[in-house]
């Protein structure tokens, strides 16, 4: 069974760092691009930033310069490292899992979030 597994948020204030975490399993992890994306409250679906099987890393305009992706195949894992945190950073964060079936790129397994929450 395929889960991915988010950890690490929590309050910070303004200005401060955390680290997410999503541990993954029941798949090769090593094989798949992993994102991390968020849902602020009342808003939409937010894609942050991207991962590929190699080292190839993708950035929203909005977490550029501040946000920053990697993963630890061995330990099955993806990491987001979120510095310079703002209110407006304030979300629930999920990752997600990229599959490619004929020719078309979707995400079909997220793990269930972890909330973030920014304010002083």
């Amino acid at each position: 069974e395929v889960q991915l597994v988010e950890s690490g948020g929590g309050l910070v204030q303004p200005g401060g760092s955390l680290r997410l975490s999503c541990a993954a399993s029941g798949f090769t992890f090593s094989s798949y691009w992993m994102y991390w994306i968020r849902q602020a409250p009342g808003k939409g679906l937010e894609w942050l930033i991207t991962i590929s099987t190699g080292v190839a890393i993708y950035y929203a305009g909005s977490v550029k310069g501040r946000f920053t992706i990697s993963r630890d195949n061995a330990k099955n894992t993806v990491y987001l490292q979120m510095n310079s945190l703002k209110p407006e950073d304030t979300a629930v964060y999920y990752c997600a899992r990229r599959a490619v079936v004929g020719g078309t790129a979707y995400f079909d397994y997220w793990g269930q979030g972890t909330q973030v929450t920014v304010s002083s």
